[in-house]
């Protein structure tokens, strides 16, 4: 497939560039500053603002599907208005936890152990996730991780969930970004959750 990844740069958006490349995919990956992007078989790296919905669509355009890796100071709107005026099907969103719900049923984010200084940027996922919701005519996933996406070791060994976090017998939820990657374009190629959110942890 032709994929652009927007945010190539980051820590996730890396991983998964290079484990789309890994597979043999065709990829763009888009950065503001595509210097850091490193150099793969099949990874054409450009600059790009995703704030920037006309030229994100200029950039998208001829693609098969988009992955975003970005900070949620873009919203749902600007990247689906892009990905409209491209014509590019489909959006896969790498997500927030905060969302997901826990063992007593309320939001990660409302448990009285998550972190304060986390949560203005937590409510940023939380409201890409609502406003995507509903929403028909681009096929998008949101793939929330798990409470705690670290650097680690590329297993492909995790399990999938839907909307509840993902724990381990000792309560803990966790993936590295490496099997994060390896989960994100597992979707792109067997596309299991359309027009839908899923999770994945250890």
């Amino acid at each position: 497939m032709r994929v652009a990844v927007l945010g190539a740069s980051g820590r996730a958006g890396k991983e998964i560039t290079q484990e789309l490349a890994r597979r043999g995919h065709q990829v763009t990956a888009i950065a503001r500053h595509p210097a850091a992007i490193s150099a793969a078989n099949g990874v054409t790296a450009l600059a790009g603002d995703a704030h920037d919905a006309d030229a994100l669509a200029g950039l998208v355009r001829g693609h098969d599907a988009v992955i975003s890796a970005l900070h949620f100071d873009v919203t749902a709107e600007t990247l689906l208005g892009a990905l409209r005026a491209a014509g590019v099907p489909r959006l896969l969103v790498t997500g927030g936890a905060a969302s997901l719900r826990t063992a007593d049923g309320g939001r990660l984010i409302d448990s009285p152990d998550f972190p304060a200084a986390w949560r203005d940027m937590a409510m940023g996922g939380v409201r890409f996730l609502e406003a995507l919701r509903g929403v028909e005519d681009v096929d998008w996933t949101f793939f929330s991780p798990a409470a705690l996406i670290e650097e680690g070791p590329r297993t492909g060994r995790f399990r999938l969930g839907g909307d509840e976090l993902v724990v381990d017998g000792e309560g803990q939820s966790r993936i590295s970004f490496a099997d994060y990657a390896i989960a994100m374009v597992d979707e792109l190629e067997q596309h299991r959750h359309p027009r839908a959110r899923f999770t994945a942890a250890y």
